[in-house]
């Protein structure tokens, strides 16, 4: 296969061997290999039934693996960082996803790319904005930029009582 650029989010919220959230994150872009572009780390409010708030960025690599070769990579570096299947949206060490690929998209049982649910999560495109704005989601041929806006739009929008 030829090289490819993945964007590679990237979240912690409990401590590991590495130390505070936003260490596990640092560790982790070391850990990844072929990255070309990082964001800074910025913190987030947990989804779901967690109550720590996320250490978030974003990495862009380059790779000659196929999207089911860097999935089984990037649970083997959760694995190695010391994730456990649990419960879903829960308190984790480290949690790596595959949100965009330069070849297009990737649907398999296990495996979709990209991420069914990066165009309205911030904690992702706040940090993929400033390494990768102009990229296009293959399915909406938005670019991350568009994305950002319309999701910090939807955040700002009054909540009702």
């Amino acid at each position: 296969m030829p090289t490819t650029s993945y964007a590679i989010a990237i979240g912690s919220n409990r401590r590991g061997r590495h130390g505070a959230p936003e260490r596990e994150v640092a560790a982790a872009i070391r850990a990844l290999g072929g990255v070309v572009a990082a964001s800074g780390i910025v913190a987030s409010a947990p989804l779901g039934p967690s109550i720590r708030r996320f250490a978030n960025a974003a990495v862009l690599i380059q790779t000659r693996e196929t999207p089911p070769e860097l999935l089984a990579r990037l649970k083997r570096i959760e694995r190695d960082f010391g994730r456990r299947r649990g419960q879903r949206w829960g308190a984790r060490v480290i949690d790596l996803d595959i949100v965009l690929w330069s070849a297009g998209s990737w649907a398999e049982d296990d495996l979709i790319v990209p991420h069914p649910a990066f165009r309205t999560r911030r904690f992702v495109l706040d940090p993929l904005l400033g390494i990768a704005a102009a990229w296009r989601d293959p399915l909406t041929n938005s670019t991350v930029r568009q994305l950002a806006h319309r999701a910090q739009a939807v955040d700002r929008r009054p909540r009702r009582p």
